[in-house]
């Protein structure tokens, strides 16, 4: 039966009842979050978005910093993507019998693996964590070994597997038992070494450049814990769900360091361009031939709507268009600028104390003043709760300057800057222009920035 439904408009639903956002999502779905919005006044009405920005109902245009927590690489509805999912539409192909090779997965795996020579097959999931979930699993199963070691700090994702290689606490408490994994400090290769040498570890699994706090591994070290874990017959996984497509300025953040080749490669996020959740996991032949090793397993490890065409024609149009307009070289020259404009306030602003990141994957780290006057305030803010202060400095930026940024994690005093990887001098402008304006309201010792602290100080205390 087929025909169209005369009750369902859905414009009309959203001018009937978008404006009732807010309540909504109070009432049906976590509570928390336009609690915690309208506390830190980030609870805004954006009407709709282009390329990186967005704008509210009285035309005001807001730049995006945050891309969506890196989703949006190529910035929102950009046409080639847009294009590509009305066409798959309209072709109405056979998607997801289950029980045939469509094209489109194919396709784009062809066309993932030309960036890694050195991988072989892919399987397709449905987002960042499901990605981590079959690398561990891959791991586990080709090694015959269970544990997995990971980094302090470190962030997977949030399903149970991928939980248990968090590095972070706070993701963590209250979900055990969680997988017997372990974890190591980022760049320390006498604790991995110790770890191998139990005999029992499957992988390493590290995100060349940490999201929490933007910090990168040293250099030598995924070349070095690459040596290591071969010699000790277990596997290098490189999470590039964030950092990869471009994103430091190269198209896997592992490729900046020679002689890197990871048996398994996790990618999502800006491979969905910003519309279809979709996940991938790269691997080595061998790793798939031994998961895969015979017709009865052809289904052991499989996703209801991994490869569907509308996520597989996403990927392909963004691969096509990092390829045709040079997103990639964009991400690592404009990167630069800003880094390198950034890092030059470091000795005009006491309360900034690094600057740091890859490409367009900047940490801003803010840090203990010297004078007097700054250093009894900073104090006020890390004996309430460690992270206000950077959280003072987002707030600003977005209600004084129209930007959009969040910070690097929990009590962290990091903001990251992950923007579509489209942007050029005219946004790096804007950024550099609006932080230095709440960096001299800081210093300044007053202003709406620190009356805002005190109401976060009490949130904080609160909370306790």
């Amino acid at each position: 039966m087929t025909g169209t439904s005369k009750e369902f408009d859905l414009g009309t639903l959203l001018a009937e009842r978008g404006g009732e956002r807010y309540e909504l999502h109070t009432r049906h779905l976590n509570h928390q979050l336009p609690r915690m919005l309208r506390t830190i006044g980030f609870d805004k009405v954006y009407e709709r978005a282009e390329g990186a920005y967005f704008w509210d109902a009285d035309g005001h245009d807001y730049l995006d910093m945050l891309a969506g927590f890196g989703v949006m690489g190529l910035g929102r509805h950009h046409p080639v993507v847009r294009k590509a999912l009305h066409d798959v539409l309209d072709a109405s192909l056979a998607d997801l019998t289950r029980f045939d090779c469509q094209p489109l997965p194919g396709l784009l795996a062809e066309r993932l693996l030309a960036h890694s020579p050195y991988l072989d097959r892919v399987f397709f999931g449905n987002s960042g964590t499901e990605s981590v979930e079959t690398a561990l699993k891959f791991a586990r199963y080709a090694t015959g070994k269970p544990r997995i070691l990971y980094c302090a700090h470190a962030f997977h994702g949030l399903t149970t597997g991928s939980l248990s290689v968090n590095g972070e606490t706070g993701f963590r408490d209250g979900f055990a038992p969680l997988l017997p994994d372990t974890a190591v400090p980022l760049g320390d290769l006498d604790a991995l070494r110790r770890e191998l040498k139990r005999g029992d570890v499957a992988a390493l699994i590290i995100e060349p450049v940490q999201g929490k706090g933007v910090h990168e591994a040293p250099p030598d070290y995924l070349r070095e814990a690459q040596e290591l874990l071969h010699r000790h017959k277990a596997l290098l996984i490189a999470d590039e769900v964030q950092t990869g497509l471009g994103r430091t300025g190269a198209f896997y953040a592992h490729q900046h360091e020679e002689g890197v080749e990871p048996d398994l490669v996790c990618v999502a996020k800006a491979l969905s361009g910003g519309y279809v959740p979709v996940g991938a996991t790269l691997g080595k032949d061998w790793i798939f031939k031994k998961v895969y090793s015979s017709m009865d397993r052809v289904l052991v490890h499989s996703a209801s709507f991994g490869s569907n065409a509308q996520a597989m024609a996403a990927g392909l149009a963004v691969l096509a268009v990092m390829e045709d307009e040079g997103v990639v070289e964009n991400a690592r020259v404009t990167g630069e600028l800003l880094k390198s404009r950034l890092a030059a306030l470091i000795d005009t602003y006491e309360l900034l104390s690094d600057v740091r990141g890859r490409g367009l994957m900047v940490g801003i780290e803010f840090g203990r003043p010297t004078s007097l006057k700054l250093r009894s305030r900073w104090a006020m803010l890390q004996a309430a709760r460690k992270g206000l202060f950077a959280q003072m400095v987002v707030v600003p930026l977005l209600q004084k300057h129209r930007i959009l940024t969040q910070v690097s994690g929990d009590h962290l005093e990091v903001i990251k800057l992950i923007p579509p990887l489209i942007i050029g001098e005219e946004e790096v402008d804007r950024f550099v222009a609006a932080f230095t304006d709440v960096m001299e309201d800081a210093h300044g010792g007053g202003g709406l920035m620190w009356d805002f602290g005190k109401t976060l100080v009490k949130q904080a205390v609160g909370n306790r």
